[in-house]
């Protein structure tokens, strides 16, 4: 159980120990309460990926299942459900996200049913596609997450970048209705997809900033969907952009 130091004594004592260092200059909370906060945000996020790959890797191998949802009315119709869900989720779990234990079963019900999408994308997709995409995923993921881990403990922010991503967003959002509508080929893909990469790799940054700063000790559940959609977002872009230049 984590509890807090009080006294300016004790705090400087971990720092000067090495146990717990500050994450930014002039950081007012002790860093052994963020330290366990981003542990505890980081430790959910893992068990959310594992979660994904197992239940996309038997979405991949065991054919029927995706023939189930490709050839068969009722499948299709479950399909078009599991991509509902995770929006629908998102809503009260917006504000129950501090109420145990149905944070963590809103949670596991998001993670199941976009995992299962994820899963039927990669059902149709070369293996060798798949795993340039993971692997510069988790690449990107790494290399991010630790550079900004080593900004802000210069001083770096990274919060002026929220308005300009959620920009981006939205007009990925329009670029894709666009492409459902009026296809516009390979090419158009291949731009699409480096893009929201590019825009999906600047939220790991922020979100990763907002983890470091400004989330509170009871927003793990918030922490880590936000995380975990950026890591889900930057392989599916990455996944069109392999794609469209294999095709």
């Amino acid at each position: 159980m984590f509890r807090p130091v009080y006294g300016g004594q004790k705090t400087e004592d971990l720092e000067a120990g090495g146990g717990y260092r500050q994450l930014y200059p002039m950081m007012l909370e002790p860093p052994e309460l963020r330290w366990a906060f981003i542990r505890k945000v980081y430790s959910i996020l893992t068990v959310q990926l594992l979660l994904t790959v197992a239940v996309s890797a038997v979405v991949v191998t065991v054919r029927p299942v995706s023939h189930f949802f490709v050839a068969t009315s009722g499948g299709f119709a479950l399909y078009i459900v599991l991509i509902i869900t995770p929006f629908i989720t998102l809503c009260p779990l917006s504000s129950m996200y501090q109420r145990h234990p149905i944070n963590y079963i809103l949670l596991t019900v998001f993670t199941l049913s976009l995992s299962f999408a994820i899963g039927l994308t990669c059902a149709f997709t070369k293996g060798k596609v798949i795993l340039e995409a993971a692997l510069l995923t988790l690449a990107v993921v790494v290399s991010l997450t630790l550079y900004t881990f080593w900004a802000a403990r210069r001083g770096h922010d990274f919060n002026f970048l929220g308005p300009f991503l959620f920009s981006a967003v939205f007009i990925l959002i329009i670029f894709s209705l666009i492409q459902m509508f009026f296809p516009l080929g390979k090419l158009s893909l291949m731009i699409y997809g480096g893009l929201a990469a590019l825009v999906f790799s600047g939220y790991i940054i922020f979100d990763t900033d907002n983890l470091i700063k400004r989330y509170s000790y009871d927003e793990y559940i918030w922490a880590a969907v936000a995380l975990y959609l950026d890591v889900v977002n930057l392989f599916l872009a990455l996944l069109t952009f392999f794609r469209a230049s294999d095709s």
